[in-house]
């Protein structure tokens, strides 16, 4: 495939027409239709409908846009950066991270990012869900223990861990089914923690559902009944007295990676958010995100 060509073929698709991307550029109309035409007949595909006032991306040239679009642009910038002697961080940046992290920390982080790094226009969404990254044009996810990927590579940045928490007034009975606060998804009739003196299972009685952790965890201090929350979540709570501790939910480690497409330049942009995952979070640890969140 003709680099060249595919460039001239982003351009036009870029800006919506010949004429645009021709005063855009500076390069001559006719140059670029009859690049874009080579192309077509390379590929043997209509990548343009063209009419009379307007040119529209065919399916296939939308998607060929979405997935060579970004490509060619991070190639440019890196060239312009290393020809000017370092890779400063510019351009757009978008970043997916699941509901609990992005509504308790990537404000902060997003903020400092945005501070330190003022060429970059950062977009940050809330996902739970596998986003498909090259498909729906993301740099960077945030996800928690994701399953194995060969299309993407990454790094752990924060470890936590679930526990099994409740308002210090509310009795726990080792006899009958405590009142218990869960995620709406959740059918578990027990718990089984560890703690000091062996591990142990809780009989739970599920009172109210809700949909995120956040709310749990309000319910779990209102004394409506025991929660399972991640450590970084209620540590404040729990130092203050607010909370007790019950056990830590046996095989509930967690992990939160930062994942990016392996057949991508790792770009300025990419490498500068990962820098400050690490400078927030050194070692990894739920507590470093407690006092983070404080």
């Amino acid at each position: 495939m003709d680099l060249l060509a595919l460039t001239d073929f982003n351009l036009v698709a870029r800006h919506g027409g010949f004429g645009k991307a021709a005063r855009a550029s500076g390069r001559p109309k006719a140059t670029l239709s009859r690049r874009v035409a080579e192309l077509e007949a390379a590929l043997d595909l209509r990548l343009f409908e063209r009419g009379a006032r307007v040119l529209k991306l065919t399916e296939e040239g939308r998607a060929l846009h979405e997935r060579t679009g970004a490509l060619l642009a991070e190639i440019g910038e890196t060239a312009a950066a290393i020809s000017a002697g370092g890779e400063r961080p510019r351009g757009r940046f978008r970043v997916s991270a699941p509901l609990l992290f992005s509504q308790t920390a990537m404000g902060k982080l997003a903020a400092e990012y945005a501070l330190r790094h003022p060429d970059v226009r950062l977009e940050v969404t809330t996902e739970d869900r596998a986003v498909d990254m090259v498909e729906e044009g993301y740099d960077l996810v945030i996800r928690v223990n994701p399953d194995p990927d060969e299309s993407l590579i990454g790094r752990p940045f924060l470890h936590d861990r679930l526990v099994v928490v409740a308002n210090p007034d509310l009795p726990r009975s080792t006899e009958v089914p405590i009142r218990a606060v869960v995620r709406a998804s959740d059918r578990a009739t027990s718990w089984a923690v560890s703690t000091e003196t062996g591990r142990s299972d809780i009989a739970v009685d599920p009172i109210l559902r809700l949909s995120s952790l956040t709310m749990i965890r309000d319910a779990v201090r209102a004394g409506v009944g025991a929660g399972r929350l991640p450590v970084s979540l209620v540590s404040h709570d729990l130092a203050a007295g607010r909370l007790v501790h019950w056990g830590d939910v046996v095989g509930s480690d967690i992990a939160l990676w930062a994942l990016y497409p392996s057949r991508r330049l790792l770009s300025a942009r990419v490498s500068a958010f990962l820098d400050l995952l690490k400078h927030a979070f050194p070692r990894a640890e739920p507590e470093e995100l407690a006092a983070y969140l404080g």
